[in-house]
């Protein structure tokens, strides 16, 4: 009787582990970039999100490729520009007055040259600067933040944090925001 009753589980255990289920599909690997992860936000004010939000509305998007950005057909009149810059999904945004007028893919400070968090504001614009620090590096549409060189400007745009701190924009994107910013214009760092 213990036989047959042991012998019994044993095939209900059998059949319970069959499936006709088809075999999942295997996930096969891209490429990544280096990891990066910075965990949760390390400090944020809520602009960044309320900024994706906004690209969602204005441009049906929330995701773009590294080098890749979105520029609104009309942009307000009046109203003072502003940039959000969010480490986290290494993207900036463009606002004049309350309208979204432009989101772009970034490349900020690496792990030991980190970006700076905070509330800072354009010091200096140079439409072609070099870097003093950094081997005459080019900087075109430079827009300096602070007093030892952090700056948006032009650059390599791989999706990842690549930089020495600075704010890496695509080309055409910070020609367009060189033009849209002034010297007093605010830009919020959140990551």
């Amino acid at each position: 009787m213990r036989f047959r009753l042991l012998a019994m589980l044993a095939g209900v255990a059998v059949v319970a582990g069959c499936s006709t289920a088809p075999a999942p599909t295997p996930v096969v690997a891209t490429a990544q970039p280096p990891a990066f992860d910075m965990g949760p936000y390390r400090w944020s004010h809520g602009n960044a999100a309320k900024a994706l939000k906004a690209m969602e509305a204005e441009f049906g998007r929330t995701a773009l490729k590294p080098g890749q950005f979105l520029w609104a057909e009309a942009i307000p009149a009046e109203g003072d520009t502003r940039v959000i810059v969010d480490l986290m999904l290494q993207r900036a945004y463009v606002y004049r007055g309350d309208g979204l007028v432009g989101v772009s893919s970034i490349s900020t400070g690496k792990r030991d040259t980190q970006t700076p968090l905070g509330i800072w504001s354009v010091r200096e614009k140079r439409k072609f600067y070099r870097s003093r620090k950094y081997d005459n590096a080019p900087m075109p549409f430079m827009q300096r933040i602070d007093e030892y060189g952090i700056a948006l400007h032009g650059g390599n745009n791989p999706g990842y944090p690549a930089s020495h701190g600075c704010v890496r924009l695509p080309l055409k994107f910070a020609e367009k925001l060189f033009m849209l910013t002034e010297v007093g214009s605010e830009v919020i760092i959140e990551g």
